[in-house]
């Protein structure tokens, strides 16, 4: 909503507790990071409104971030599905408005229906989905949740994607983690005009 009161903390330019950096205060490589953020056609969801104008005030850790973040995302052969419905389901545990508000639609884009965000959304039993959504749903709540993956569901979860896929996914799910630990730090506000998509207090 365009008429958000944003907290005083926080810079109108950036939506976040710091302002947006500088392409002229960033050495080469932080440059091209910079422009890739700034590019609307870089493949960053949020730009420098977003994670990754907040890892440029460090600008060593956004370039190394940025090829596992790579990796992760286009490289390591997760299914678009499974990986955005790993990204939700962290999101979720982690009360992470930003991060949910940016993925639900992109989930939806790559054939994650309603109805199955739904039961991200709104922690519904995972009764009657596929053994996939049901098994990444699970492991995730007991990872967050818990902080306990149990040995039935890890041993599903391996039967399912074999050993380095299952590497891949968990650390998909802790780049996400530390990512909604960035966004809650620095108090990340929505983009003017988007509305919140997750149900938080």
């Amino acid at each position: 909503m365009s008429d958000r009161v944003l907290p005083a903390d926080v810079y109108p330019e950036s939506g976040y507790r710091l302002p947006l950096p500088k392409r002229e205060d960033l050495d080469d490589a932080a440059k091209r990071i910079f422009e890739s953020h700034a590019d609307p056609k870089g493949g960053s969801h949020a730009g420098l409104r977003g994670p990754g104008g907040i890892r440029l005030h460090s600008p060593r850790l956004a370039v190394l971030n940025a090829p596992v973040s790579h990796y992760l995302r286009h490289e390591a052969g997760i299914p678009p599905r499974v990986r955005e419905l790993t990204i939700l389901t962290t999101a979720r545990e982690l009360d992470s408005q930003f991060e949910w508000t940016a993925h639900e639609p992109v989930a939806l884009r790559v054939g994650v229906s309603q109805e199955i965000i739904d039961i991200v959304k709104y922690r519904k039993p995972t009764d009657g989905l596929s053994e996939t959504d049901a098994v990444v749903i699970e492991f995730g709540r007991e990872l967050f949740g818990r902080r306990r993956v149990t040995s039935e569901t890890f041993a599903r979860a391996l039967k399912l994607f074999g050993r380095r896929m299952l590497v891949d996914i968990v650390n998909t799910m802790g780049s996400y983690a530390g990512t909604a630990a960035l966004l809650t730090a620095f108090d990340i506000q929505l983009h003017p005009g988007q509305e919140p998509l997750l149900p938080v207090p």
